[in-house]
């Protein structure tokens, strides 16, 4: 039958990990389910995940429902750590999305629900803590009929809510009252199931009504919800069959050209690097040569080779053996010394364009306590880097400070502890900062030509904008052949390296480069003269056609109490959000706008108080927006090619 890779997700607290643990308890992984208080489950492995109670980075258990082997990765539910949830949205074959009974459908469980739909990956919904004082059915159900999903189906009823006697009883499809409003929501995307229904020498069974919710749910065109409790075991068993029944097992051709998707990067004990990689295609193989892609910061494809060392793929709980992975396992390679997360193995096809969530919006400058420590502080911090791309890591290279990206305080004292925790390095940050970026605001032209300059080299490039999200085009205007390759890689590189930093400090988006101008004299020159004068020839371009600074701008929804829609709307004015309309349904109110980037963590905080705690806040970010007065700028870590004698100074390292 294959295998079945599935996700956990949900807003922080809902209850991942303590259901994970339940699920291997119940299929006889584990003997003695384990506690999130007390730091002894199986997926939060890390110091730092056992004393805060929170996942931090996501991990892999196996187990099997009769003859069916399901990987599970139980991911973060802080939004902190949501670019590892997007890791491991990009493997699965479904998901279940924990909701709690009691705090019901919250902001980040929205976010990932939306995600889920976009990619259409199928879900069964459970929502936990039927045991616990608060804990609601119908209401919770027509919540998420209204904030998460148009067509959920309860697979369960609850009887005793909110007490230790809370039991959650299966509900079955085709009988009674319920046949009907079942088969109006089925026949809602199935003619031929409508036409059935209708037909009266046709009679549709049980097996009748499951065979076609099958066929929806993995279409991700209806979605299950089961009620139980984590905690106690109750309603584990109906969704462990449910998992079995409605979720899509893994395909993939064995004989096709390996295909593999890198999601997360371990350490071995020994300090090997290790890759956790959901095979697609093909067979992957110990002791065999691999290629390797990656997207680049402004798009570009990115390859590389390695030779794979070991192969081991899950099998029960968190422990492997060595073996070829075939379509649908989850493996851990080892030899790849410069995989990265995101990473894909084998072929370039269908490697991911972008991300489904922002990058981080704020950034820090970050430093050893001790200054003894500080070479080692950043070699470390760069491995840290390598499980987590998204907190770029740059260093200016005057000073030596060093700075990360980040998601919000959360991750920043994560990272922190984790230094400490793993190497012993205490670190200091300074003042949190927003992320800007510079776009192009005309033409212009740069050109060094060899008799000119202190390089063997001549380059010619223009500048103009692009449309919005198109990234950094490249194109080239003289003859390929004019030039060897390597120089012509030298310089694509070295363009889009130097668009890091614009005039301003930031990163140079949605613009058009155009090589117009090449020359090179042989045997003197090498690609390292096109990949020196390459940043005075495109800064020069740069100023000439001028930048403008933008800040990054989230789409928001806020929904909140009738009666506190004054008091919230005043606060998202001083926010400088700008809210676009308002939608009143009884007694709540919905907001919609947009918000900076920058005051959205604020926002978060003081709506609880705003609202009677009854707050519900939803953002993402939707693009960038000019700012007035001064343009905040950032320090440069390049040498600076805007000031030439300070640059010619940095790359050829003299006075």
């Amino acid at each position: 039958m294959g295998s079945l890779n599935i996700g956990i997700v949900a807003h922080v607290d809902a209850g991942k990990t303590s259901l994970t643990e339940r699920l291997l308890h119940h299929t006889g992984v584990i003997d003695q389910v384990g506690s999130v208080d007390a730091g002894s489950t199986q997926t939060d492995s890390m110091e730092m995940e056992r004393r805060r109670g929170i996942t931090i980075r996501s991990a892999v258990v196996s187990f099997s429902i009769d003859d069916l082997p399901v990987n599970l990765i139980d991911t973060p539910g802080h939004p902190d750590f949501i670019a590892e949830v997007e890791r491991a949205l990009r493997v699965l074959d479904g998901a279940i999305l924990v909701v709690s009974a009691v705090e019901g459908v919250q902001a980040q469980t929205r976010i990932l629900m939306r995600t889920l739909t976009r990619l259409r990956i199928p879900v069964l919904v459970f929502a936990n803590k039927i045991d616990r004082v608060g804990a609601r059915y119908q209401e919770l159900l027509d919540s998420i009929g209204q904030k998460l999903t148009p067509r959920p189906l309860a697979m369960s009823t609850v009887t005793g809510p909110g007490t230790a006697e809370a039991r959650s009883l299966p509900l079955p499809l085709a009988a009674g009252g319920r046949a009907a409003s079942v088969a109006e929501l089925l026949a809602e995307e199935s003619d031929a199931f409508l036409e059935s229904y209708l037909d009266d020498t046709t009679h549709l069974t049980e097996g009748d009504y499951r065979a076609e919710l099958t066929r929806q749910v993995r279409q991700a065109r209806v979605v299950p919800v089961y009620f139980g409790s984590a905690i106690t075991g109750e309603g584990v068993g109906e969704l462990l069959q449910a998992i079995r029944e409605f979720l899509p097992p893994a395909a993939g051709d064995p004989a096709a050209r390996l295909r593999a998707s890198v999601f997360k990067i371990d350490w071995a004990p020994g300090g090997e690097k290790v890759a956790y990689a959901r095979v697609h295609s093909g067979r992957l193989t110990a002791r065999e040569p691999v290629d390797t892609y990656r997207r680049g910061r402004t798009g570009e494809v990115i390859g590389g080779n390695g030779k794979v060392t070991s192969v081991r793929v899950f099998a029960q709980g968190t422990t492997t053996h060595e073996t070829a992975a075939e379509p649908g396992d989850i493996a851990k390679v080892y030899g790849l010394a410069h995989v990265q997360v995101g990473d894909q193995l084998g072929s370039p096809e269908g490697l991911p364009s972008g991300g489904f969530f922002a990058p981080p919006s704020l950034e820090t400058v970050v430093r050893a306590a001790q200054p003894a420590q500080n070479a080692e502080f950043y070699q470390r911090l760069q491995r840290l880097a390598e499980e987590d791309p998204l907190i770029n890591v740059r260093r200016h290279e005057a000073d030596r400070t060093i700075s990360v990206a980040l998601y919000g305080e959360v991750q920043r004292e994560v990272i922190k502890g984790l230094l400490l925790d793993r190497y012993g390095i205490e670190v200091v940050f300074e003042e949190t900062t927003t992320v800007y970026v510079e776009k192009v605001v005309g033409v212009g032209h740069g050109l060094e030509v060899i008799w000119q300059n202190e390089f063997a080299a001549t380059v010619g490039l223009r500048i103009a904008p692009g449309p919005a999200g198109s990234g950094v085009r490249y194109r080239i205007e003289v003859e390929p052949g004019g030039l060897p390759a390597s120089f012509h890689k030298a310089i694509e590189e070295t363009v889009r390296q130097t668009l890091q930093q614009g005039l301003y400090g930031w990163e140079v988006v949605d613009c058009v480069v155009t090589l117009t101008d090449t020359a090179y004299f042989s045997p003197v020159t090498s690609a390292g003269d096109f990949r020196k004068l390459t940043p005075l020839v495109l800064m020069a371009a740069l100023s000439t056609a001028r930048t403008t600074v933008h800040e990054p701008v989230n789409q928001f929804e806020v929904e909140v109490p009738d009666d506190t829609v004054r008091a919230v709307m005043s606060r998202l004015t001083a926010a400088r959000a700008i809210v676009d309309h308002c939608d009143t349904h009884g007694p709540v109110s919905r907001l919609h706008g947009t918000i900076p980037a920058s005051n959205v963590h604020d926002i978060e905080r003081q709506l609880p108080g705003l609202s009677h705690g009854e707050g519900v806040f939803v953002s993402a970010l939707s693009g960038h927006r000019r700012t007035t007065g001064t343009p905040p700028t950032r320090r440069r870590t390049d040498g600076n090619p805007l000031h030439r004698k300070e640059y010619l100074t940095h790359v050829l390292k003299r006075g």
